[in-house]
């Protein structure tokens, strides 16, 4: 599985012959001018997740790409007219023969309810969870954890304990674009370190930067 980070949430996943883009929000633009995406997974409707135009400069760039996400989501494309399968719950399907599992949820809180939208975190490929703005433990060995460690909801010693909580083999940094460059320096230094106190290799992947993994 190879994985480059666009920007912030939005992930371009090469695993077993096909491309998966991950929440193309308005933090990031390179996802705009892809082509040969084969799965869009979306895991909530916030702008920073969910761009409607960036979505819809990559479906028509990529015609026969399938879009996947949770019904929330989905009452959003319905307005906008744009194809979607629904996967939520605990939930299992394939979408271009990639085997993707649903972990379902609420958005994790910033104050009180405020927004508190659905949130479907993903396994892609038994091999990467990515679980959008949410702490939710999968249930199962993670080889490959996608870890926000920044944003108005996330606490450093909240993003450590989740971490370890889910040991997986390998986590890299997402849902940071909102940090300066100093801001990442420091979270991703002091995220890297507790992790690799722990036995769990930690990658400070950048905007632009790629991980191969097993």
């Amino acid at each position: 599985m190879h994985i480059t980070k666009l920007g912030h949430c939005c992930l371009l996943i090469e695993t077993n012959g096909k491309r998966i883009l991950t929440d193309p929000g308005f933090l990031s633009n390179s996802q705009n001018d892809l082509s040969n995406i084969d799965i869009i997974l979306v895991t909530h409707e916030h702008k920073d997740h969910l761009h409607t135009e960036s979505l819809e400069s990559i479906l028509k760039n990529n015609p026969e790409a399938v879009v996947v996400t949770n019904s929330s989501v989905g009452k959003i494309l319905t307005d906008l007219k744009i194809p979607y399968n629904v996967l939520e719950g605990e939930n299992a399907a394939q979408f271009s023969e990639i085997n993707v599992t649903a972990c379902d949820g609420k958005h994790a809180e910033i104050v009180g309810e405020y927004g508190q939208v659905q949130n479907t975190g993903y396994f892609i490929d038994e091999k990467l969870f990515y679980p959008g703005d949410a702490y939710t433990n999968p249930g199962r060995a993670v080889p490959v954890l996608a870890l926000p460690v920044a944003g108005p909801w996330c606490k450093v010693s909240e993003v450590i304990a989740y971490a370890l909580e889910i040991k997986p083999g390998v986590a890299f940094p997402v849902h940071d674009a909102i940090l300066t460059e100093a801001g990442k320096a420091i979270t991703h230094g002091v995220v890297g370190a507790k992790l690799t106190e722990a036995g769990i290799r930690f990658v400070s992947l950048k905007e632009g930067e790629d991980i191969e993994t097993d």
